[in-house]
């Protein structure tokens, strides 16, 4: 769960949505895929190592849509274990196809019902709409820190605009992946704009930007804890593992608290995953998630595991799961 990059910059895809999920890469984890019923109208992973099963990112054929990413709170010792982020996006994706519940009311019954009891999080969702006359319904970000709606940020609510959000508060400059990320979605859109890309082409761009892999190598001699700070500089996370990772809370990796800076040359992570070795017992990127809606309200959705039961890798030929529908009354203002 480490960064979603999000844009409405594309003129032939009102929403663009990339994601990274940074976790144990042998934590069991299902890959997309519709959800049983009742909530067979839910596209999306699920996280089966909790008994709520629930998922960092989803989208329904009514357009809903949710992701999640944690953080960590220093206070966040005294949180209940019990209580699953994962429940978050699910208790809105799971609505009724015929629910009419905007993302406002959704938002005042989150925060009313308290998020307080659970670890630190923040939640991009909301209802993909056409937009129309130049309204767009967007998308709205709250937290466990955000007191009411009226203090929701909203994003995507015009076009042209990127943003992103990694394992801190949105707008958080500090995490030089997301300032990257940013830009360097801008520029793909942009430059593929100009080329008339088609959609296959544009997909593999996406899933360039999410394999940009910059974090170097813990050096002979480095503290782990500084090594640690620079997981927040790379969109993509390789396998890091060791004692270390063993012990050290999923929060805290994910935080990335930055002891010191190190700066580091560029590098492409290597994609053929079948040759790399198991990633038991270590930490990095786990699964990947392009999601494009386009101008008709067409939903391409494409998974891309990188590592499987027990923390295997996933051969190229295994590793994408690619969805397609049309939501359901996108026509309806």
């Amino acid at each position: 769960m480490c960064i979603a990059l999000i844009s409405t910059a594309h003129p032939k895809y009102p929403l663009i949505l990339l994601s990274n999920r940074d976790e144990f890469l042998d934590r069991p984890t299902a890959p997309a895929a519709f959800w049983d019923a009742p909530n067979s109208h839910v596209l999306g992973g699920r996280d089966l190592q909790r008994p709520i099963q629930g998922t960092w990112l989803g989208i329904t054929k009514q357009g809903r849509i949710a992701v999640l990413t944690n953080f960590r709170e220093e206070d966040q010792g005294n949180i209940s274990a019990e209580k699953s982020r994962g429940g978050i996006p699910n208790a809105l994706l799971t609505l009724p196809p015929d629910s009419d519940e905007t993302t406002e009311q959704f938002a005042k019954r989150l925060i009313e019902e308290g998020v307080a009891d659970v670890g630190g999080f923040s939640l991009a969702f909301g209802r993909v709409r056409k937009p129309e006359k130049g309204r767009w319904e967007g998308l709205a970000i709250v937290s466990n820190r955000t007191p009411n709606v009226e203090d929701m940020t909203h994003v995507a609510t015009a076009p042209n605009q990127t943003v992103g959000l990694s394992n801190s508060l949105f707008g958080d400059s500090t995490w030089p992946k997301v300032v990257h990320g940013e830009r360097l979605l801008e520029e793909v859109i942009h430059s593929s704009v100009l080329r008339d890309d088609a959609q296959e082409k544009l997909v593999e761009h996406f899933f360039d930007i999410l394999s940009l892999d910059t974090l170097p190598k813990q050096q002979v001699g480095e503290e782990w804890t500084t090594f640690v700070g620079q997981l927040r500089r790379s969109i993509f996370v390789p396998a890091v593992g060791g004692k270390e990772v063993e012990t050290t809370p999923a929060d805290k990796l994910a935080a990335a608290e930055e002891d010191e800076e190190v700066l580091v040359q560029e590098r492409r992570v290597e994609r053929d995953t079948a040759e790399a070795e198991s990633g038991a017992g270590k930490y990095g990127t786990q699964k990947q998630t392009v999601i494009l809606v386009s101008t008709a309200g067409h939903v391409t959705y494409i998974e891309r595991t990188l590592y499987g039961d027990g923390g295997r890798p996933v051969g190229n030929s295994e590793r994408d799961k690619k969805y397609e529908f049309d939501i359901e009354g996108w026509d309806d203002i």
